[in-house]
């Protein structure tokens, strides 16, 4: 099966450039101050092979710029993220967008989740992004409400990714599930009852081990299904995350295995298993992608 090959993790890539970081803005400081080098980063993940990046748009939301620039700003750098995204797929010739709509409320926190601050929030997201993405992509989804809810307000003339993120404290012997707690199985169903043009569920900001059983699950869901969704992953090269952390909260400690070979394997069996859209979250930077590339594609 031909494999989709996404980019990998904008921040690390953009810290590798000097680019300026600090909290809470983290990668939409860059897009402020510095676009040029996030267009830079888009580049060299399509110089690697990647077939789809994804806009540096995670970090447009109050948890990080704060109520008073998002009110002011979020529609502008949504905008601006769109931009450079198309910008260098224009100047490579060759990739596809995928619009981010990142957790509105934070990553991994599902219980800070508001359903009645969702449409002021991803208003300007979704007319930011609308005219440069071909493609929307829910990422780092926490719950099973909190894609649905988004997919609501989508526009229905493109197609719709959902990425979930998973407990990371699961055992091998666990059952998988959501940060929310909510199965693996009850997302899929979910996703798949929905009438929405969704053809892609994916597992991100996760570790690779638990991705793994969750495309196991998800391999069999669908292929009781009439629906014909394509799966897949990218997963994290740090350390477990709990309940109790966000990610972009710090520079987290990189696992010394998950160096570009060593993802690799994890991408293979994942293709093995008919996972067809493969790329990389946090850690997984341009080397990691080009490993991929050269050896799945």
């Amino acid at each position: 099966m031909p494999i989709t090959l996404l980019d990998g993790g904008m921040s690390r890539e953009l810290m590798r450039l000097n680019a300026p970081f600090r909290q809470p803005e983290w990668s939409a400081l860059p897009l402020i101050e510095t676009p040029y080098l996030v267009e830079q980063v888009h580049t060299e993940f399509l110089q690697a092979g990647a077939d789809v990046i994804t806009t540096n748009s995670y970090t447009i939301v109050p948890f990080h710029i704060g109520d008073e620039r998002f009110d002011k700003d979020a529609q502008l750098l949504a905008e601006r993220a769109g931009q450079l995204a198309k910008n260098a797929v224009r100047h490579m010739g060759r990739g596809k967008v995928a619009g981010s709509i990142p957790p509105l409320f934070g990553s991994y926190h599902p219980d800070l989740f508001d359903k009645n601050q969702v449409e002021r929030l991803t208003t300007p997201l979704i007319n930011g992004l609308k005219n440069h993405a071909d493609i929307w992509l829910l990422e780092t989804q926490s719950s099973i409400i909190e894609p649905t809810e988004l997919i609501a307000r989508l526009p229905h003339d493109r197609r719709i990714w959902v990425s979930f993120t998973l407990d990371d404290t699961a055992t091998s012997t666990d059952t998988p599930c959501l940060r929310s707690g909510e199965s693996v199985q009850d997302a899929i169903s979910t996703m798949l009852a929905l009438d929405a043009p969704i053809d892609a569920i994916l597992f991100n900001c996760s570790q690779p081990e638990v991705i793994d059983t969750a495309l196991l699950i998800t391999a069999q869901t669908l292929a009781n299904t009439a629906k014909k969704f394509a799966f897949g992953a990218y997963a994290n090269a740090f350390k477990p995350q709990d309940e109790t952390g966000s990610a972009n909260e710090q520079i987290d400690e990189l696992r010394d295995d998950l160096h570009p070979l060593g993802y690799l394997a994890w991408a293979t069996k994942w293709a093995n298993m008919g996972a067809s859209v493969i790329g990389g979250c946090c850690g997984i930077g341009v080397e990691h992608i080009r490993q991929i590339g050269q050896q799945l594609k």
